[in-house]
């Protein structure tokens, strides 16, 4: 039931020996040559299983071939993580960095592994959850949000991440940017819901505080012994000072519900479908009510989750339409970036009733 790493993935091995090397280095404790296994994951950063006879860590390293040089950043996504665990412990220990290129071309570090179940599409068969518990543990991922939400990340030593007031228009600005640099022939413009995004924009940020970017039910680990309990929150890699509720608005652009349509159905990745799950709405409410943040224009916030989402897929759709990678798993992402938009353009027209 737990959630198992398997064989690594063709293009994307590591040079063992080099590797075994230099954690040896840094602890003798790391004796060997470990066995490697790899967990499924997206188009970001991969992650890597090194099992030694009495200790298993895990490596995370940037994707292979090309990036933008500001993208995949390891050493700052390791050190966000470092400054928040002693006030966040949900955050792996991270065991040791790497930035000598020679050991692997490229930037990455090594933490512990939380051994514990993932919540992906689906729960695990073995684990059957009754609508009640399955409430529980919806309340609970949401409360790791707002947790993450009031730490004081100037104590945590994280106030360098600032870029100062602005974040919603900055955001705004580069996703839009984004999508219209990785535009292909066969998708829509998205300049419609642009529009209505720069009209409908908040004058202010709701406030600063530290922000996940990518928090969904697939980046937490739950207690195998009480999986209705979440002992780690992974993938820190766009974590950042901003505004919560495009936190939030964020994580919903994931978030499938039972009586959403067949196209939104089809591309669910976390079990939000589970009866006992909050929907959209009630999530929105929950959050108001533990935060105190007014969420009278959400719409805004919803409707920007899923833009950038469209800008993500589109972004990944890009390298496959100019064949800069052949997963057949990109193959539709395209007529995903298209059904986006129009879920985007048909929310918009009903906040307009």
């Amino acid at each position: 039931m737990l959630d198992q790493a398997t064989t690594v993935r063709m293009g994307e091995e590591l040079d063992l020996d080099k590797l075994a090397t230099f954690l040896h280095d840094q602890n003798p404790a790391f004796n060997g040559t470990p066995d490697i296994a790899q967990f499924a994951g997206g188009a970001s950063n991969l992650t890597y299983l090194l099992h030694y006879p009495k200790i298993d860590v895990i490596l995370r390293r940037p994707p292979f071939g090309h990036r933008a040089k500001s993208a995949h950043d390891m050493l700052r996504e390791a050190a966000i993580m470092r400054a928040l665990k002693p006030v966040y412990p949900y955050v792996p220990h991270v065991i040791t960095t790497c930035q000598d290129e020679h050991i692997m071309g490229c930037d990455f570090y090594v933490m512990e592994r939380l051994h514990g179940i993932i919540p992906r599409k689906n729960l695990p068969k073995e684990l059957v959850l009754s609508p009640n518990e399955t409430r529980q543990l919806c309340l609970n991922v949401i409360d790791k949000l707002i947790e993450l939400h009031q730490i004081d990340y100037q104590a945590a030593g994280l106030a360098s991440l600032a870029k100062g007031a602005g974040y919603v228009a900055r955001q705004m600005q580069g996703w839009s940017d984004r999508y219209r640099q990785a535009k292909t022939e066969d998708v829509g413009d998205f300049e419609d819901v642009i529009q209505w995004l720069q009209a409908h924009m908040p004058a202010s940020d709701t406030a600063t505080c530290l922000i996940h970017n990518d928090f969904r039910f697939d980046n937490v680990v739950l207690n195998p012994s009480k999986p209705c309990e979440v002992i780690g929150v992974l993938d820190w890699e766009m974590a950042t000072l901003g505004d919560p509720l495009m936190d939030l608005g964020n994580t919903l652009a994931y978030w499938v519900q039972a009586d959403d349509d067949a196209v939104f159905q089809s591309v669910r990745r976390q079990p939000t479908h589970l009866p006992g799950m909050l929907t959209r709405q009630e999530v929105i409410a929950y959050y108001a009510q533990k935060t105190g943040y007014a969420v009278d224009h959400f719409d805004f916030y919803a409707i920007f989750g899923l833009f950038r989402l469209a800008v993500i897929v589109q972004q990944i759709y890009y390298r496959f339409f100019h064949q800069q990678t052949s997963n057949p798993a990109f193959a539709e992402f395209g007529k995903l970036s298209l059904y986006l938009e129009q879920r985007c353009s048909r929310l918009i027209k009903e906040t307009s009733r």
